[in-house]
């Protein structure tokens, strides 16, 4: 009866360990962001988005938004919390916002589309501008 106990308290620990992340899609990930900002610099992060748009946004993974401004700027955001599931394509994040701009500590939920169900929350962090310089 102890080896069941011992097996069933093994089983239940590592069904509880985290999975590894797809190499593929991590990938796909970081060619996502390099892409976005390629040929930009990094400046310093801004509280809050100077103006954005809904249409603009492009969720890069769990933790990581980007805010495309025109071609030569975008601002990123890493989630404090982490928006899981976001990035499945029949999820949609809803911000709450606590003014005109979208800031840095405003509430966003992860909406499940086809369901119409909250699945999910997490906190806008700091906004990176990535700005291609002129030349």
């Amino acid at each position: 009866m102890r080896k069941i106990g011992i097996l069933l308290l093994a089983s239940m620990a590592s069904s509880c360990a985290p999975v590894p992340p797809n190499p593929e899609v991590v990938a796909r990930e970081q060619a996502q962001f390099a892409q976005l900002t390629e040929g930009k610099i990094a400046g310093a992060p801004l509280s809050c988005l100077p103006s954005w748009r809904s249409n603009d946004m492009v969720v890069i993974d769990d933790n990581t938004i980007a805010f495309r401004n025109g071609p030569g700027k975008v601002y990123i955001s890493h989630m404090q919390g982490g928006c899981l599931g976001i990035d499945h394509g029949r999820n949609a994040l809803v911000t709450r916002t606590t003014g005109p701009n979208l800031c840095r500590g405003d509430i966003a939920q992860v909406l499940d589309t086809a369901a119409r169900v909250t699945i999910g929350s997490c906190v806008f962090g700091d906004f990176v501008p990535y700005i291609r310089p002129r030349s």
